[in-house]
């Protein structure tokens, strides 16, 4: 956060707001959200965020971190049970299509610049399971130059539409994904506490971060809706 408000990577910044996730693995990642002063046009995007293999040869560093830490899969036909599959398809609806240019997109997010071999992309073999897998543009996650300094997956992505904005505030008031339920006699004995303790599942990695009192969600400016209270009214 202090790269991106204080050293202004993306540019001056206006506000922002993150929420640290837990996936069941106990894997803590940030969704972060910003709005930058200066508003990014669409064929401003490929300064600030890539989705293509960087050329071995200028930038070996960044080459070897995108090729270990952003390409998707590869699922489909090279690996049909993978966790993004359903009914025969990604959910993530790789392999992408090959783009000359970026464009502006239907859901939210733009699509990125993919260019193909014979438009001057890159194409690598990498061993997957214990064969060689070729991997071009298609499978490459929108990602910017920050990886050089973290060297981890962080997807970056242009939020045009509330659609995008809407699935980073959800996290905000995420509940729980299980349900339970019981059949009892008639008598009333709820017990909220053993219900409350079923539905909640807390990784130690979540944890200590709660014990640390290290943040989990931030907004800046913080906006706080206030009740108005009326003479013989709420």
């Amino acid at each position: 956060m202090n790269l991106i408000t204080k050293a202004k990577i993306f540019g001056e910044v206006k506000c922002h707001m993150y929420t640290i996730e837990w996936q069941k693995r106990g894997l803590p990642h940030a969704h972060i959200l910003i709005w930058i002063k200066d508003s990014l046009h669409v064929h401003r995007v490929d300064d600030f965020i890539s989705a293509e293999i960087p050329n071995p040869q200028e930038d070996p560093d960044l080459f070897s971190i995108v090729m270990k830490q952003m390409v998707h899969g590869p699922c489909g036909s090279v690996k049909p049970h993978s966790p993004c599959m359903k009914d025969g398809i990604c959910t993530k609806r790789y392999p992408r299509h090959f783009l000359k240019e970026t464009q502006t997109g239907q859901d939210g997010y733009p699509l990125y610049r993919r260019r193909s071999s014979q438009d001057g992309g890159f194409s690598v073999n990498i061993n997957f399971r214990g064969s060689e897998v070729s991997v071009d543009n298609t499978w490459i996650a929108p990602y910017c130059p920050l990886l050089k300094i973290f060297n981890a997956h962080i997807n970056v992505e242009y939020c045009n539409s509330l659609k995008s904005i809407k699935y980073v505030c959800k996290y905000v008031n995420k509940g729980s994904d299980m349900a339970v339920f019981q059949l009892t006699s008639g008598e009333n004995d709820l017990n909220e506490i053993h219900q409350y303790q079923m539905g909640r599942y807390i990784s130690s990695n979540e944890a200590v971060w709660r014990i640390l009192n290290f943040p989990i969600h931030e907004r800046h400016p913080t906006v706080i809706h206030l009740s108005v209270y009326l003479e013989n009214g709420q």
